[in-house]
């Protein structure tokens, strides 16, 4: 493609498009960006930032959508002037480069709802990061291709004074959705690119009639029409559910529903891999290989073996994938109307049953109040378990208000006839420190429950402070764990008053969270007794 058709121009920089996964790997070992570990994967670190930086992330504020967006914490906002200014300084510091790499792609698995994407990174690796998440362009249609989107990652550029492109740091990733541009300054972790992405599809897709959502879906091999959902804040447990042996993965992370189905945003998956095994997830160990992008994980120096217990480069060790290396992929990634919608919480109160099923208000109750938590240790001053709301469990994502969205799902929902459950991946037996962690084998026989139909049509007993409908038998599971009220220390019907106790807390502060939102009467109605 020529030059002159590209939205950004560059000087004495040579532009490498399109590369080969082969060529992009192999320029990422010589320019010493990684390594190449035993298992194929290409070993990359990020350096200062191991994790996305959502106080550096900022949208410009126009006119033409100012009334649109959500402002406050997640939404800063960044004046036009400002905006401009990040960027040329961002083309310039490209422009200075001996090599810029570019990617193109689309977002989006439907033809009818793709956004087209291009990339230019100063790093190979990143370059080969997009070439994996993103859909790649048939050598057919590339001539014709012309960016909705673009990208531009100076993640080497340093900002000495950040007040002068209205920063809070060195750090920007800063995204006009009139001039549909991002750019990214002084951080390499490339989950910035993929998220930004998806903040745009956010805004983007509603105006198209499609309901964007953060979560990950699959659908049964043999029987087209069960379709799942499964929504959930990171560490809930979203890749993990979904990559089922006896389902095709639709996708990981990031979706679209439209009145023809669910599509996936993405071309590949973005997984984390700590204490990563062959034995608990097979589907994401095998995925692993030549073409994947491993990020701050420890390898032997000697073997090259990767060592995924390790956390000593970080927490948040990551692996990139092709969609299509997981064995079961379905390619296209585009399935029907889902039947069954789960809401994944890790609750470390210890107070939410394993599996619940949610009548209509109490799915909007719960997918507007997207609750999770945060454990001891994982950030500094956290010394207790801490409530964690995301709105729709996507809030860093969504540029307009959550109503929007969560509107949106009632909608479908209502429909399509889906069954709403809420399926709890935390602790069981006491909170985060006493209790344990509830067994991955009890959380997959639930969802195998779920997707078979059976769980629909079991009893089920309501819990007294938050109202769920909890079953009381499940095919598999031993009946005492699925009321945890009978579950703290000491056996069935022991230390029901400290249960007792520790959920009407958490139960109050989803009350305090609601405020927030503007909901019906009835929605309200659906939420914790208190």
């Amino acid at each position: 493609m020529a030059l002159t058709t590209l939205p950004v121009q560059f000087g004495s920089a040579k532009l490498h498009a399109n590369l080969s996964v082969a060529s992009l790997v192999e320029l990422a070992l010589s320019r010493g960006e990684g390594q190449l570990a035993a298992n194929g994967a290409l070993q990359c670190d990020t350096g200062e930032r191991t994790g996305r930086s959502p106080d550096d992330k900022f949208l410009e504020d126009t006119a033409g959508i100012h009334a649109n967006i959500n402002w406050g914490k997640v939404n800063q906002a960044v004046s036009p002037e400002h905006f401009e200014k990040l960027k040329a300084a961002a083309l310039a510091h490209l422009n200075a480069k001996q090599d810029v790499f570019r990617f193109d792609g689309y977002a989006g698995a439907d033809p009818k709802f793709r956004l087209k994407v291009s990339v230019f990174t100063e790093k190979a690796w990143h370059s080969l990061f997009a070439k994996t998440l993103f859909i790649n362009v048939p050598d057919a249609e590339m001539p014709s291709f012309k960016a909705d989107w673009t990208i531009i990652n100076a993640c080497g550029m340093k900002i000495t004074n950040p007040a002068e492109f209205g920063l809070k740091t060195h750090i920007g990733i800063v995204q006009s959705l009139e001039k549909k541009t991002v750019v990214i300054v002084g951080t390499e972790y490339a989950g910035e690119m993929k998220k930004s992405i998806f903040y745009a599809m956010n805004y983007d897709l509603p105006d198209m009639g499609v309901f964007p959502m953060h979560c990950s879906c699959n659908v049964d091999r043999k029987d087209p029409s069960n379709v799942a959902l499964f929504f959930g804040l990171s560490g809930t447990g979203k890749t993990t559910l979904s990559a089922d042996p006896h389902r095709d993965l639709v996708g990981d992370d990031e979706h679209g529903w439209s009145d023809a189905g669910v599509f996936n945003v993405e071309g590949g998956c973005y997984a984390k891999c700590i204490k990563l095994s062959k034995e608990g997830e097979p589907e994401i160990w095998n995925a692993i290989r030549f073409g994947s992008v491993l990020e701050n994980v420890v390898m032997d120096p000697v073997t090259r073996v990767p060592d995924y217990d390790s956390a000593k480069k970080a927490e948040n060790t990551r692996v990139t994938y092709p969609v299509s290396y997981i064995a079961n992929a379905k390619i296209p990634s585009v399935a029907g109307h889902p039947k069954n919608v789960v809401f994944l919480s890790a609750d470390a109160f210890g107070v939410l049953p394993p599996v619940s099923k949610l009548s209509p208000e109490q799915a909007m109750y719960y997918f507007l109040n997207g609750y999770t938590s945060k454990l001891a240790g994982t950030e500094a001053g956290v010394k207790e378990p801490q409530p964690n709301f995301s709105p729709c469990f996507g809030g860093p994502f969504l540029p307009r208000p959550p109503m929007v969205y969560a509107e949106m799902l009632a909608d479908r929902i209502k429909k399509h006839g889906a069954n709403v459950w809420l399926l709890n991946t935390g602790w069981t037996g006491g909170p985060y420190g006493v209790g344990n962690r509830f067994k991955l084998s009890y959380t997959r026989t639930f969802v195998t429950r779920i997707l078979d139909g059976s769980l629909a049509k079991a009893s089920f007993e309501t819990h007294p402070i938050f109202g769920l409908q909890i079953p009381t038998a499940v095919e598999g599971v031993p009946s005492e764990v699925l009321n945890p009220r009978n579950t703290w220390v000491g056996g069935p019907g022991a230390d029901q008053a400290a249960y007792d106790a520790k959920a009407t807390e958490l139960a109050r502060k989803f009350r305090e969270n609601e405020s927030k939102f503007k909901m019906t009467a009835a929605v309200i109605a659906a939420g914790p007794r208190v």
